[in-house]
């Protein structure tokens, strides 16, 4: 496994509101997705798109506490993930630690209904920072 082949596929912005993250993406260009609630990461989560431009997850708060919650805790907003989708997790776990780099799992996978319920799993590398890794449906073509 090659790290290559990781394919970039959106960066998260926590906000405490999406509001103003949403009319600068709108005036950029951005296609703006539904608003969903994700039980399992207790968080909303609105996916912008664009033809040109990388993807923006924008993830804000729920009524309950939860893991945006500490993110958020001393800035309004904050990019804070980069997610890349790939083929194998496993395998390119296994190929950035024998980089030498140190790898914590944050979150073990687990379906996402942002992605149709693909599997995430979010992962701390040192002198990195946090990783989603987003595993790619059968048959489909690298994110662009």
């Amino acid at each position: 496994m090659n790290l290559e082949q990781l394919s970039f596929h959106h960066f998260g912005l926590a906000v405490k509101s999406p509001e103003s993250a949403l009319r600068l993406l709108r005036g950029m260009g951005y296609t703006v997705g539904e608003t969903l609630r994700e039980p399992i990461q207790n968080v909303r989560l609105i996916l912008c798109t664009h033809p040109s431009a990388p993807d923006v997850e924008i993830i804000f708060p729920t009524e309950t506490p939860g893991p945006v919650d500490a993110i958020l805790a001393k800035s309004r907003e904050r990019i804070y993930h980069l997610c890349y989708e790939i083929d194998d997790p496993e395998a390119t776990l296994a190929e950035i630690e024998a980089k030498g780099l140190r790898v914590v799992c944050v979150s073990p996978p687990q379906p996402a209904l942002l992605f149709g319920n693909r599997k995430v799993s979010f992962h701390y590398v040192e002198g990195f920072g946090l990783i989603e890794l987003l595993e790619r449906g059968k048959g489909a073509e690298p994110h662009v």
